[in-house]
């Protein structure tokens, strides 16, 4: 079980009931076990930082980036929190919500090919 703050546990719920179009989107296909039967969880805690989605069986986080994560300070912030996620045995794979929004089945494309090559 990967460590994670309990402080977050309420902020993590709060998340999840207010989700943005994009992540509503994507939670659409990955919910459910609709991806080669891998369990995703939403907005799930994990050290100090709460990820989108995660999926356990194959140690992937995946992010939805809106606009505040492509200034100077948030891709900084990113590189931090995804070294940090890496160190954890983690793979963070990020889409715009652009990406999600426009190019969805572009984007499960690419989770589809990292869970053939890496899933356990």
């Amino acid at each position: 079980m990967l460590p994670y703050n309990p402080k977050l546990k309420e902020r993590a719920r709060d998340l999840r009931s207010s989700m943005t179009d994009a992540e509503v989107a994507l939670w659409a296909k990955l919910r459910r076990r609709q991806l080669y039967d891998h369990q995703f969880r939403r907005q799930k805690p994990i050290g100090n930082f709460i990820v989108d989605f995660y999926c356990p069986s194959a140690n992937l986080v995946i992010e939805i980036d809106g606009g505040q994560h492509y200034s100077q300070d948030g891709q900084a912030y990113d590189e931090k929190r995804d070294a940090k996620l890496r160190s954890l045995g983690l793979e963070v794979l990020r889409f715009s919500n652009f990406d999600v929004l426009g190019n969805l089945e572009g984007v499960i494309g690419e989770i589809v090919r990292y869970l053939e090559r890496n899933a356990r």
